[in-house]
């Protein structure tokens, strides 16, 4: 996210978000690396995140100017309107009747902010965009979980900060080509779905080509620690098979010869031999 570019793409544009917890922060934090200034409006109490995360938040609102505004009070919405004049990009999180009541639905903000792009980030598109729902019930509805683990990373809100970013890139390039602002929502239920393409396909389905039922990649218990293999290219197979002397291309050939050295001194001999080797991270 705090990547430096050699040229600032967004350095003119100004954004304003209202998006709290992860998916909103990081894209904002996206943006403002490409080089946008960013505010963002948060309730009296803050984001959920800074409390829970204070670590990431610090570095995801790095540049950013933070104001604490109570949007259900007339005056402090007036706050919110001044930067919204001047704003080329308003990004949300919250729910289409919230929204409404601060008088941010875009049939009633485009017409006093006819220049403003809105990207919304939701749930479910329209007209679920009321559901109640979270990074966690989106990945069980794509069929992301094996029950009854949790997820180690929130892909949803990841991803979908991602697509929030993309998404406002179009926007502004549109009203650049089109002087037309224009709004749009962004659906994290929907970008876990597009996550789970390679299992719904069979890709990294159990037994499949990527999902244990091909011995040039997968994870092997190495004398210390676990392994990872990605020998996907013909070359890297080739090499691997001649570097270690196997003939026999089998998972119990490759957990034989990979059993023989700590997942640390695999991770190097890789590096040594160009191979796509990697120590499993505890």
């Amino acid at each position: 996210v705090q990547r430096r570019w050699r040229v600032r793409p967004l350095e003119s544009v100004r954004v304003v978000t209202l998006a709290t917890n992860v998916p909103g922060p990081l894209a904002a934090a996206r943006l403002h690396a490409l080089g946008a200034a960013v505010t963002k409006i948060e309730p009296p109490a803050g984001d959920l995140l800074a409390r829970v995360a204070p670590r990431w938040y610090t570095l995801l609102h790095d540049g950013v100017e933070v104001l604490r505004v109570d949007l259900h009070l007339d005056a402090q919405r007036a706050i919110l309107e001044r930067h919204l004049a001047h704003a080329d990009l308003l990004l949300t999180s919250s729910r289409p009747s919230a929204l409404a009541r601060w008088g941010l639905s875009w049939g009633e903000s485009h017409p006093a902010h006819p220049r403003l792009v809105h990207v919304a980030i939701v749930g479910h598109l329209s007209p679920r965009a009321e559901s109640a729902g979270h990074d966690l019930t989106y990945q069980a509805e794509a069929g992301l979980l094996e029950p009854p683990r949790l997820p180690r990373t929130l892909l949803a809100d990841l991803a979908g900060a991602e697509r929030a970013v993309s998404t406002a890139l179009a926007l502004l390039l549109a009203r650049e080509r089109t002087g037309a602002a224009e709004y749009a929502e962004v659906s994290l239920a929907e970008t876990a779905r597009e996550l789970c393409a390679p299992l719904r396909y069979g890709l990294t389905a159990a037994g499949g080509m990527l999902g244990g039922g091909w011995p040039h990649y997968g994870i092997y218990r190495a004398r210390e620690g676990w392994v990872a293999l990605a020998n996907v290219e013909k070359r890297f197979q080739e090499r691997f098979l001649r570097e270690l002397g196997i003939g026999e291309e089998s998972q119990a050939a490759f957990a034989a010869a990979l059993s023989q050295r700590t997942a640390a001194e695999w991770e190097a001999w890789g590096k040594e031999h160009g191979l796509p080797v990697a120590a499993v991270m505890p």
